[in-house]
């Protein structure tokens, strides 16, 4: 960006992720001392996306309001994890294979016990340079989408390894590793060790970011 523009840019993104994580929607801004019109910008995503890596590409670049932040502005964001039960040689980058089966009614149950609390500290890694382990999650369910398992959570915020120790905790509800109740007592007592593992990178998407429309000036 600062090559191209030539002018210092500094780019603060939306958040981070796991290792291994994808994002369907990320966002990204910056400060431009300079005013670019519509075709400039879409000169220079096209520029932008000839020089980037073949996994990453920007699809918009546009004008906000002055006091927007990708990270600390966005309202809420959610995650979606995939889940085949079918060998797919063509989604093994992007999904999680299981084998067996799963109890999803009770494992619904279980991401409702979850939409009760906000304090997620068992959900998340310790020693973290997070303030406040409290979230608030708008929306749990698993659903199907074709014939792969998926589980959309949407929050205002997540902790890290957070989505992922959460599937991995509803899964063991699932198989009947652990119970509606267990949950409730290994969310409430606080310790990472009593929820389930983390489940596998691949399966987890960032599928969207939400930040409010004032800021917004598309």
């Amino acid at each position: 960006m600062s090559m191209m523009l030539r002018e210092t840019i500094q780019l603060t993104g939306a958040g981070r992720t796991d290792t291994g994580v994808h994002a369907k929607e990320y966002y990204a801004h910056f400060n431009l001392a300079t005013k670019i019109n519509k075709p400039e910008l879409q000169k220079l995503i096209f520029k932008l996306n000839s020089y980037l890596d073949k996994d990453i590409v920007v699809y918009d670049i546009f004008p906000v309001s002055g006091n927007l932040n990708a990270r600390f502005s966005a309202s809420s964001r959610t995650y979606k994890y995939y889940i085949t039960f079918q060998k797919n040689p063509f989604r093994y980058l992007f999904t999680d294979f299981l084998f067996g089966r799963l109890d999803i009614d009770l494992m619904n149950s279980g991401a409702a016990v979850i939409r009760q609390y906000i304090d997620f500290t068992s959900f998340s890694k310790v020693d973290t340079d997070t303030r406040t382990n409290i979230c608030k999650i708008y929306y749990a369910s698993w659903d199907w989408e074709g014939e792969e398992l998926v589980f959309t959570i949407t929050a205002d915020r997540f902790l890290r390894n957070m989505v992922r120790s959460i599937v991995g905790t509803l899964l063991d509800i699932g198989t009947g590793k652990m119970s509606i109740k267990e949950l409730k007592i290994a969310i409430e007592s606080k310790n990472r060790a009593n929820t389930g593992e983390s489940v596998p990178a691949c399966g987890l998407f960032l599928h969207s970011i939400d930040y409010p429309d004032e800021m917004l000036k598309r």
